[in-house]
């Protein structure tokens, strides 16, 4: 079983920045890629918004438009860790930012549906004050 541990949450005001990180541990990891997805307040687990997603072998990353030239997704292979820089952040990037492995994916056109993802963090909250 793989599990995944995000940290980095917290609150901001508008403007500023966070950087999240998402570690994976338990048995040996091997992973198409891992994606951060986020549920804002009063949203539903079905609801989860994909963020941004980025393979594991290769550098292949996708973003959502609503975080595109704001937040980058970057890797460190050796500690199975993920990372999300989260730059000039607004309120409405207040949620819960969870992190997402998929071990297969056989068309990147589908690498936002969260109900492909085999493994899931626990989430961290970010809030973002204006």
């Amino acid at each position: 079983q793989v599990q995944l541990t995000e940290s980095g949450g917290g609150s901001v005001q508008t403007g500023e920045s966070l950087t999240l990180s998402c570690a994976a541990s338990g048995r040996p990891f091997s992973t198409y890629g891992m994606a951060w997805f986020r549920q804002a307040p009063g949203k539903e687990r079905e609801e989860r918004e994909f963020v941004t997603a980025i393979t594991w072998v290769g550098d292949n990353t996708y973003y959502s438009d609503s975080v595109k030239g704001r937040f980058t997704i970057s890797k460190n292979i050796p500690k199975n860790t993920v990372y999300l820089q989260m730059n000039n952040l607004k309120p409405e990037d207040t949620a819960v930012y969870y992190c997402a492995a998929i071990e297969i994916l056989y068309d990147a056109a589908y690498v936002a549906s969260a109900g492909l993802y085999d493994y899931w963090g626990q989430g961290t909250q970010v809030t973002v004050s204006s």
